[in-house]
């Protein structure tokens, strides 16, 4: 059960800008492209190793893995759902493990924004992910 829920936790990374620290001492930051679970070796696309060098395509041993970090903080699907709810009364399903929503069963929404869906309902669901995006953003450099 544990290990479905790291599984889960990662699969959340994917995609997203990752730091990934190796047991002797060498960091690489790049996209999570996928992992494999069973010894949690890495994929990486676009990835800048300290001094500069890059590389399209990494693959990392998870053997030689110490830690994973998502530098960026995640956006509160949670809330962003809530937000849909009320424009989109009762057609509105968060799926906190797969960290997706589901609007009007056909529009697919993640911290990127709308990933899955077309038309006119699916246009207003990416403008209220917008326009959620900014307040947060702004709620942050408020607090800086």
């Amino acid at each position: 059960m544990i290990r479905a829920k790291i599984e889960a936790e990662l699969r959340n990374f994917i995609g997203k800008n990752v730091l990934v620290e190796t047991s002797d001492g060498k960091r690489y930051r790049g996209i999570l492209l996928n992992f494999d679970s069973s010894n949690l070796t890495l994929i990486l696309g676009d990835v800048e190793v300290e001094g500069g060098q890059k590389y399209y395509r990494m693959v990392l041993n998870g053997n030689l893995i110490k830690a994973l970090y998502l530098p960026k903080a995640v956006i509160n699907l949670k809330a962003l759902a809530d937000r849909l709810e009320r424009v989109f009364p009762n057609m509105v399903k968060y799926n906190e493990e797969a960290g997706v929503i589901i609007v009007l069963d056909k529009i697919r929404v993640d911290e990127r924004g709308v990933i899955e869906g077309k038309g006119l309902a699916a246009e207003r669901v990416q403008k209220i992910y917008e326009e959620y995006i900014k307040e947060v953003q702004s709620t942050k450099e408020e607090t800086i």
